[in-house]
């Protein structure tokens, strides 16, 4: 089976990774299912990449219906160390407007009804998620950005809050003031429990938003609409693929250790040999990461 280094995951509007060459198509299957779509391997930069549309390819998935924990258990079966979650967001800020861009780093998690752990069944961790945005992987984003990005009108925000939204409905009004007073900048219905399960399987996760409206708080701008949401996603969809790839680019070169990679050395509690085989099954993949990193760290 083909090995990655980095996970793409595309949001709405995203269904493929321009440029990879070598490419392979994997219908893999995870004790969760199947992900949302067959996942494409290839190379960018020489870098082994692996990427998943989200919503499945045709956007046949509402948030609350991605297959989270198998998207995120698959990457890791093909060896994924690094996550950007490529994000339509709304903005909740003033000063992030529509085809800006900004990279999170930290989430509020509003959703109800998502699986959003590996755990249970007879395993136990409880892995911290004090920090969920991997400092290294949103700096190469950022990096990419400043790179790409020349002569462009569009802005990139560094920090702020993610809140994640169960939808597929987008806000009332009230609540989209409710959200702005916890201090959240943009607002989105997918990157949880995605952020979390990256975390457990010791994958570092970093997020680039890409803001299309102003959700609806603002007192001069319409509410947000899928039309208008869609329609400014689309703009920005190939500065996307370029900061993408330029992240790529850098990951591959730089291959930044990360909190993340090494989650379950504080955070598992329940021994493997005593998990149920099965679960055990489902957990080891998440482990061999540390190993994988232990090696590197004595050759």
């Amino acid at each position: 089976m083909a090995r990655a280094l980095i996970g793409v995951i595309g949001g709405s509007g995203l269904y493929e990774m321009q440029g990879l060459g070598n490419v392979q198509e994997h219908n893999l299957q995870t004790p969760f299912g199947s992900p949302s779509d067959l996942i494409v391997t290839g190379e960018l930069h020489g870098v082994p990449v692996a990427f998943l549309a989200r919503h499945g390819r045709g956007h046949r998935l509402i948030p609350s219906e991605v297959p989270y924990r198998a998207n995120i258990h698959a990457l890791r079966q093909l060896g994924v160390r690094y996550i950007l979650s490529l994000s339509a967001v709304g903005s909740l800020r003033e000063d992030v407007r529509p085809l800006d861009m900004l990279i999170p780093d930290q989430f509020i998690d509003m959703t109800r009804k998502r699986d959003t752990t590996f755990f249970g069944e007879g395993a136990v961790a409880h892995v911290s998620m004090a920090d969920p945005v991997c400092p290294a992987v949103a700096n190469c984003l950022a990096r990419a950005f400043d790179s790409s990005q020349a002569g462009q009108p569009i802005r990139l925000h560094r920090g702020g809050s993610y809140v994640c939204i169960e939808g597929p409905q987008f806000s009332t009004r009230a609540e989209s003031h409710w959200y702005r007073s916890m201090g959240a900048a943009v607002i989105g219905m997918t990157n949880m429990p995605e952020a979390k399960l990256a975390r457990e399987a010791q994958i570092a996760y970093a997020t680039l938003a890409m803001a299309t409206d102003y959700d609806c708080w603002h007192p001069r701008e319409e509410a947000v609409t899928a039309e208008v949401a869609i329609a400014n996603l689309q703009q920005n969809a190939a500065r996307a693929q370029q900061i993408a790839s330029e992240a790529i680019r850098l990951l591959g070169a730089e291959k930044p250790r990360s909190a993340a990679h090494t989650a379950l050395a504080s955070g598992l509690v329940t021994p493997v040999a005593a998990m149920p085989e099965e679960k055990a099954a489902v957990i080891k993949p998440f482990l061999a990461a540390t190993e994988m990193l232990q090696e590197e760290v004595e050759t």
